[in-house]
């Protein structure tokens, strides 16, 4: 009789709606995306001067409803990392400060009608970082990610291949690549994002008495010299064979701001013309055929700050509606963070869905 009984209460447990909603949450919860990491042939990246090799590893998030609903499409986008990082690091192969996939699929638990794929290539070179800037030193990268990449994606994956779907980011080095790309290709990426975005501008010191990076750079002979350098040195190598290539100056095949001691005021200028607030007039007519564009950076990072506050005022001056906000943190410690809150809303918000996007409004 008491096993009859028990069994009786088990069986009304398991069919309760309360127990079953319980499991159907759960279920919910634990619903994770997968990650392919592939190979993509760049040809805009053959016969780079620094060696690197054309084929290029490209990790791709796709969300938990893809493998189950072969009907359905998505839009696409696309993070670009920061400087000496790499998309294996984003994307759980290589131990990271982040992880995007899992802060994804906890953000399409709870919107699951605004699920996207997301691609990051790897753009980690000879020096450690491309720019994302065309050049002959690192590869055409600028052309590579809004031709090449975006192409091969839309053809083998289910994306929804039209610009309003899809949106272009990135972190730091990313975030200059995403507003560099963006504003020269607003007839393929509709929604910018940038977190963090480095480089926009000049930066505020003198060249009086020259750095101790940029004499210690201006030492330097070979790539392995170039690997054991501090970051602000490398970083310096980087720049160079995005933004001052030499094909006549081997074997680094670019031109430093500081040569034999003597500052080269030439190479600065090329410099200065890369630095996206430097020239934003000319693009002003590219970034109006943005439908949205986005910017943040934490208080800790100073510089940074100041230079979308720059970047919030010359939009301001357009006219041109953003999104624009400084919040309290460092250059990564909240970035996880504004990318779950914030970012992937924004192209929630932004990006066209397709024949659902009505009914999700």
């Amino acid at each position: 009789m008491k096993k009859a009984l028990y069994q009786f209460w088990i069986v009304m447990l398991l069919t309760s709606p309360v127990f079953l909603t319980d499991i159907f949450a759960q279920r919910k919860q634990v619903a994770t995306g997968t990650v392919q990491r592939i190979k993509v042939h760049g040809k805009f990246l053959e016969q780079n001067l620094s060696g690197d090799s054309a084929e290029r590893y490209v990790s791709v998030y796709l969300p938990a409803s893809y493998k189950n609903n072969p009907a359905k499409r998505y839009p696409v986008v696309y993070f670009l990392h920061g400087y000496t990082d790499n998309d294996a690091k984003f994307y759980g192969f290589e131990k990271h400060w982040m992880t995007l996939p899992p802060i994804l699929d906890s953000v399409f638990a709870k919107d699951a009608m605004h699920e996207m794929i997301v691609v990051t290539p790897n753009a980690y070179t000879t020096f450690q970082g491309s720019m994302y800037s065309n050049s002959a030193t690192t590869g055409n990268w600028e052309d590579f990610i809004a031709e090449e990449l975006v192409a091969y994606i839309d053809s083998h994956f289910r994306t929804l291949a039209k610009t309003e779907s899809r949106g272009l980011c990135g972190h730091s080095m990313g975030g200059y690549g995403a507003l560099r790309i963006g504003r020269k290709y607003p007839d393929v990426f509709s929604v910018v994002y940038l977190l963090s975005p480095c480089c926009l501008n000049s930066p505020p010191m003198s060249l009086q008495p020259i750095p101790q990076s940029f004499l210690r750079a201006d030492s330097i002979k070979t790539l392995d010299e170039v690997l054991k350098a501090d970051f602000g040195t490398k970083a310096l190598f980087a720049s160079a064979a995005a933004w001052s290539p030499n094909p006549a100056n081997p074997p680094f095949f670019i031109d430093l701001p500081v040569k034999e001691g003597k500052v080269q005021p030439g190479i600065l200028q090329k410099w200065d013309a890369n630095r996206p607030l430097n020239n934003l007039d000319q693009y002003i007519f590219n970034i109006r055929k943005l439908k949205a564009i986005g910017f943040d950076a934490g208080t800790k990072d100073a510089w940074i700050a100041e230079s979308i506050k720059t970047l919030d005022n010359e939009l301001n001056k357009y006219g041109i509606k953003h999104f624009f906000e400084i919040y309290e943190g460092d250059h990564i410690n909240r970035v996880a963070e504004r990318i779950q809150n914030k970012m992937v809303k924004f192209f929630s918000d932004n990006l066209s869905f397709g024949k659902r996007e009505k009914t999700n409004k």
